[in-house]
């Protein structure tokens, strides 16, 4: 290879790279694994919220309706774990992506160009699709793509350090974003919490220490009122309802570091007995040390400003899917059965725009017009959702497998 290639830089990425031993195929369980991820998010067409209101007293759709919605504040649901899953596995797939690039005889300089290239992208297919119905540019970067893309081409310069640096920077990120919010200082007495849109007794206020990071009192709620208002707006920018902030994308980095750390053990040589091992241990690892965080105050478990506490323990259970799903289908070879998933993840930037975007809605809106507008009533009220939304999936789910039969992936 010559001169100014990755290579010439004796990474230990692009060492593991050049390993004539390791599959250059894709791995079958990531396209899985982020084709359920999206399908939870493609979900939200069903609509569980409204059949649990229409049945109000069923526990089942209690819980389940549960799982399809985010958390007030502290804590998690099945929900939550969309956005860290589907930034965990960014990191996981890099080293591939990284080593295809460079078959194809990438130097350092042009794969560092190209992260640039969609870091950007991804930063403004987020903002495009947060400002779609506005009637200005929406300048918002807390949404899924805009914070990966804040943070992609800092993690493809560290996917060129050893395994011993990626952790060690991981620990930095976490530590020093724990340490900046610790450090900023609580509401005072005369605090006008009109400034937050939220109330001084919020049953979801957390106490003491751990009041460091209660909903937009904290380091990145008064950094957005600051840098937000620096793009123009049709009214000043005061606080997110979500709570939700730009600076997450430093700790969200530190989960596609995990992702890394991952996907690093998926491209080497190892054993699948060992890669299972390394996947099982690192989820225990990680869930037991933030719940430790969270229980003793140190830090809560808080997905929408992804607290430190956070990013380890939904990294946990990252790595605990990840575990599951190769197990089943690498190791088990369970891989048919998932088709339907395999659909959605391989083209997963076209699935989140579907659903994100005003597509699913159009298909909702006519369906309406051209099966009548009381179709969806063929099981009862309570129901309705269930019945457009699953044929509105449905047709969402043919376009993809229309694009994977003729090979259209969409890629950024």
């Amino acid at each position: 290879m010559k001169t100014g290639t990755v290579s010439a830089l004796h990474s230990p990425l692009s060492a593991t790279i050049t390993n004539p031993q390791i599959p250059a195929g894709r791995i079958a369980s990531v396209d899985i694994y982020r084709g359920f991820v999206m399908l939870l998010m493609m979900g939200e067409v069903l609509s569980f919220e409204s059949v649990s209101a229409a049945l109000p007293n069923s526990k089942i759709w209690q819980i389940i309706a549960f799982n399809q919605s985010h958390v007030a504040w502290t804590w998690l649901s099945l929900h939550d774990m969309i956005q860290p899953s589907f930034t965990f596995l960014v990191g996981v797939v890099l080293p591939f992506s990284v080593a295809s690039r460079i078959k194809k005889g990438a130097t350092f300089n042009s794969l560092i160009g190209h992260a640039l290239y969609r870091s950007v992208i991804l930063i403004l297919l987020g903002i495009f699709l947060r400002s779609l119905g506005a009637t200005q540019t929406v300048y918002t970067f807390e949404d899924t793509l805009t914070q990966i893309g804040l943070g992609y081409t800092f993690l493809v310069m560290i996917g060129f350090c050893s395994r011993k640096v990626q952790a060690g920077i991981l620990i930095m990120i976490l530590v020093g974003y724990w340490l900046a919010f610790a450090l900023y200082p609580l509401p005072g007495s005369s605090f006008d919490y009109s400034l937050t849109g939220v109330s001084p007794n919020w049953e979801h206020n957390l106490h003491g220490f751990a009041a460091h990071w209660n909903k937009n009192t904290n380091l990145a709620w008064a950094a957005d009122r600051r840098f937000l208002n620096l793009f123009p707006r049709a009214q000043p920018f005061v606080f997110n309802g979500g709570g939700y902030s730009t600076l997450s994308f430093i700790p969200t980095l530190g989960t596609m570091i995990l992702g890394l750390l991952a996907g690093g053990v998926l491209k080497n040589a190892q054993t699948d007995k060992e890669k299972l091992k390394y996947f099982i241990i690192s989820a225990l690892s990680l869930l037991a040390i933030g719940l430790i965080l969270h229980l003793t105050n140190i830090n809560p478990i808080v997905k929408r400003i992804w607290t430190p506490a956070w990013v380890i323990f939904s990294g946990g259970i990252c790595f605990a899917f990840l575990a599951f799903f190769y197990w089943l289908i690498d190791v088990k070879g369970f891989k048919k059965p998932f088709f339907f998933l395999t659909v959605i993840g391989a083209n997963s930037i076209a699935a989140y725009v579907m659903s994100d975007g005003g597509l699913r809605k159009y298909i909702s809106d006519n369906l309406h017009v051209n099966l009548g507008q009381h179709y969806d009533q063929l099981f009862g009220l309570a129901y309705t959702t269930l019945v457009s939304g699953t044929l509105t999936l449905m047709l969402l789910w043919l376009i993809l497998y229309w694009m994977y039969k003729q090979k259209i992936y969409i890629k950024i």
